[in-house]
């Protein structure tokens, strides 16, 4: 493939809006699903509806975490565009499960057989973007538009579901995620991904699985920057799992403004992705790395000394 230099022509380049596409649609297609995912815990477990989801996002984290070394060891011998579409249609037939789940339990199994899925999907599909966009300030800017994606999923995935609540049924949205694998697959499948050259044959053993991580914390730098990722994960957390308790408990709000408050949090995170491929032409991303992590710091602590706003 030639090599793209010109900073506009990223879109016109089909490879990448292919790309683009099948994750604008899958990352809807997530988007809903938590949303019914929610309404599905309620249905099977009523007041313990929150235990059943604490459960269910745990579980989609420890497949991220104990698989993601796995995928990492085994990538490089993946065909990867086989491999991502693969992935999708697995994930799609699991969603096509869901309607007919009757167990608690059964929402943890395939909640972990589809971030197992996720588990090796997003690693994947994140190394294409270099491959199609060769040129280094279109690859920030693909990653924060991908980042952008993820945000706009949190915004509109909870009204577009509150849209077609009114003249379906939830079960039947899981049909709808289905789908949207469904078109990701085909989208990537219409992608002409370069030909890289077969890697060589090596035995796997826990030494390979766990080498990477070894020697990611084995470096200063780089554990440093594993503190950031995870004090950064950590504020995620706290605003995922306590803005409607804060929210409704604390400040006395409604439904309205809980949304209102996780808009704001993907609005701000959208705002910051957009301008920060021409920002890091002027500074440094340690510069950012400490700015953010004390906005986080200041925040959080605002939040626990000043928990009404009465006087809004």
């Amino acid at each position: 493939m030639t090599a793209i230099t010109n900073n506009d022509s990223m879109w016109h380049n089909r490879n990448y809006l292919r790309l683009l596409a099948a994750q604008i649609i899958s990352l809807i297609g997530t988007g809903v699903s938590s949303v019914c995912l929610a309404l599905l815990a309620y249905n099977l477990a009523g007041d313990s509806a929150g235990m059943v989801l604490s459960i269910a996002f745990a579980i989609k984290m420890v497949a991220y975490i104990g698989l993601a070394p796995v995928f990492g060891a085994i990538a490089h011998r993946l065909p990867k565009q086989k491999t991502l579409i693969i992935l999708d249609i697995a994930r799609a037939l699991m969603f096509l499960c869901l309607p007919f789940v009757t167990q608690v339990w059964q929402v943890y199994g395939l909640m972990f057989a589809i971030n197992a899925c996720s588990a090796g999907f997003s690693p994947l599909f994140q190394s294409t973007l270099p491959t199609v966009l060769p040129n280094k300030h279109q690859y920030a800017t693909a990653l924060s538009l991908s980042r952008m994606a993820y945000d706009l999923e949190q915004i509109i995935s909870p009204i577009l579901v509150a849209l077609l609540l009114t003249i379906i049924q939830f079960k039947l949205l899981f049909t709808l995620d289905a789908a949207t694998f469904i078109i990701s697959a085909g989208l990537i499948l219409c992608c002409s991904l370069p030909k890289r050259a077969p890697a060589p044959t090596t035995k796997i053993s826990l030494n390979s699985l766990t080498q990477g991580i070894t020697n990611y914390l084995g470096k200063p730098t780089l554990k440093a920057l594993w503190f950031a990722y995870l004090a950064a994960a950590s504020a995620s957390a706290m605003v995922l799992v306590n803005t409607v308790v804060y929210v409704h408990d604390i400040l006395q709000g409604n439904q309205t403004q809980t949304a209102l408050a996780l808009t704001v949090v993907g609005l701000g995170s959208m705002l910051v992705a957009l301008r920060l491929p021409k920002l890091l032409d002027k500074y440094t991303p340690q510069h950012f790395h400490w700015l953010g992590l004390t906005i986080i710091c200041g925040s959080f602590f605002y939040g626990s000394i000043n928990p009404r706003l009465d006087r809004f």
